[in-house]
């Protein structure tokens, strides 16, 4: 299949991560993008808030659904000692269970790099300008994940080509992340030069995520229009469905929410309490067969995506459109 740096440094078969996503990665759909040639990526809290798996156990699950690399996802944003503390004890588990593959976010990957190189592993960091990809190949990373303005969960600034153009040329294989829902725009990431592409919102859409069928199904009818940025979750813009809920809600910060996130320590205090407030209803919501819930992420690539699919089906379906494109 498709071979790529990417696929070379992560002893994968086809340059395709799912990516982390709160709520919707539980172990089965992991293991399912993992076994087709791709690569899941495991989302510590999901994991163990939403789904219900102890940690170390949760990966013991997925190893016995598939044999082939995972990766896992940490979120390094030192909000409190005791989530940085729970962090490094995650970290330190999956080095123990096998997984050499990691994806860091939102905070300075040098610890991770440290831990993960000392046994052959590899770091990819996620970062939506050149600013944090500096900082990021400063801390020793082996790859980036370019976040584009189409992407699900915190979407960046910028477009496919411009993300391109911006960091293509800093000799580490870079990962398209953001608008790709069918083979065509896959085929088009891989033409313009990036060494793979990380999808979210493709992958709810599938029988292996645990999601509600009434969230698969808004993913499913969604058109790029539909998709808004709500800063009402985490405080920074984050891509959703743009429902009922959503439109009661509304997209802004109110004024006293935003007073605190222009204060350098109040940042910390109003992301906490919006984190401990999303993860509760993103939780819920992502599970609710009701649709009395409507408070689902999605990213701009809905627009590529007809129908429920397996995940293993979607893998191979884009490999094998990458190999008659680019004829590897």
């Amino acid at each position: 299949m498709t071979s790529t740096a990417f696929t070379k440094q992560a002893g994968i078969e086809v340059p395709l991560i799912c990516g982390a996503m709160y709520p919707c990665s539980n172990p089965e759909l992991v293991a399912a993008v993992s076994e087709a040639g791709g690569i899941g990526i495991v989302q510590p809290i999901s994991l163990t808030y939403v789904h219900g798996h102890e940690f170390r156990e949760g990966l013991r699950l997925i190893k016995r659904l598939t044999g082939k690399p995972i990766g896992m996802n940490a979120l390094i944003e030192a909000s409190s000692r005791t989530y940085h503390e729970r962090m490094v004890r995650w970290v330190d588990v999956a080095l123990e269970e096998g997984v050499r593959f990691f994806v860091t976010s939102l905070g300075n990957p040098k610890w991770v790099v440290e831990k993960a190189h000392a046994v052959g592993g590899i770091v990819y960091h996620d970062v939506t300008e050149r600013k944090w990809a500096d900082k990021g190949l400063a801390a020793g990373v082996d790859g980036l994940i370019a976040v584009n303005r189409r992407a699900g969960g915190h979407a960046g600034p910028k477009d496919v080509e411009e993300l391109w153009k911006e960091l293509g040329g800093l000799g580490v294989p870079l990962i398209c992340a953001g608008g790709v829902g069918d083979e065509a725009h896959f085929v088009e990431a891989l033409r313009i030069g990036y060494a793979g592409v990380q999808m979210g919102t493709r992958f709810i859409a599938t029988p292996e995520c645990k999601a509600s069928e009434i969230y698969k199904q808004a993913i499913v009818k969604a058109h790029a229009d539909d998709i808004v940025l709500s800063e009402r979750i985490t405080g920074v813009p984050v891509a959703v469905i743009n429902t009922p809920y959503i439109q009661r809600m509304g997209l802004r910060a109110g004024p006293i929410a935003r007073w605190m996130l222009r204060g350098r320590r109040r940042k910390r205090w109003m992301r906490s309490i919006y984190a401990l407030k999303s993860l509760f209803q993103l939780k819920h919501a992502s599970l609710d067969e009701s649709g009395s819930k409507d408070f689902w992420q999605a990213g701009k690539s809905v627009d590529g995506i007809a129908a429920i699919e397996p995940a293993g089906a979607i893998v191979r379906r884009f490999a094998e459109a990458a190999d008659r494109a680019l004829g590897r």
